[in-house]
């Protein structure tokens, strides 16, 4: 059974939803699209680790996985995964803003399953899942317990021998308060009975900003630099 919400991720779910609306007017529409140089560039980075990483364990073959991609937004992952072979009708999202998911269903092909709730109370059985997603969601939670919540039903409903893939920033934007980075201590302490893979990856985005437009060369290169890096890819195998 799924965990009951608490007074306290109540009123972190409620200050979530009150950041993203401000994020609509204070971000620039075009702030991550891919048509930006910088925006793409990390995007192709991130494509290929994933891949490459994915390649490397018995959850290469999509189309046999059942996937959850917990905070999936409007489906953008879950429309990548498809391309990649897996299933529509072995897709299922779920995200905290009911906009997303209602434009989330427009824009996903037919059989992909797309919920709205808290994260923190999966409506699935134990052990549904063989690959559960999260990227970037866990920086955008500040109240602790709310986070362990939602890192304990990811692996409530994932089977064993299954994975977490995980994609998130480390390092707290400081002109950002709505957001926290999560670093590699906390990441192990919610999830302990996880075999943890953490690779830093992604330029921080400042320099990818003044870079990649200019010299995308340049921005490859300074992106192999592990310690210019904000991002961790993490493959996390549920024991």
């Amino acid at each position: 059974m799924h965990m009951s919400s608490t007074p306290s991720s109540q009123r972190e779910a409620s200050r979530i939803r009150e950041a993203y609306l401000r994020r609509v007017y204070a971000v620039p529409k075009d702030r991550y699209s891919l048509l930006k140089e910088e925006n793409l560039l990390a995007h192709l980075e991130l494509l290929r680790q994933i891949v490459r990483r994915l390649r490397r364990t018995p959850h290469k073959h999509l189309e046999r996985e059942i996937i959850l991609d917990l905070g999936c937004g409007e489906g953008f992952w879950l429309r990548q995964l498809i391309q990649w072979g897996a299933g529509p009708e072995n897709l299922f999202g779920v995200d905290l803003l009911e906009e997303r998911i209602k434009e989330g269903k427009t824009l996903c092909p037919r059989g992909v399953t797309l919920q709205q709730c808290d994260a923190g109370e999966l409506a699935f059985e134990d052990g549904t899942f063989d690959l559960v997603l999260q990227f970037t969601v866990f920086t955008s939670i500040l109240d602790i317990e709310m986070k362990r919540r939602l890192a304990t039903e990811m692996s409530r409903v994932l089977k064993r021998g299954g994975a977490i893939l995980w994609y998130d920033f480390f390092i707290s934007n400081p002109s950002n308060p709505d957001v926290r980075g999560v670093k590699r201590k906390e990441i192990s302490q919610m999830f302990p009975g996880f075999s943890i893979f953490l690779e830093r990856i992604t330029l921080a985005p400042p320099l990818g900003r003044a870079i990649g437009p200019v010299s995308p060369a340049l921005y490859r290169l300074m992106s192999a630099f592990k310690p210019l890096c904000t991002h961790y890819l993490g493959l996390f195998q549920k024991l």
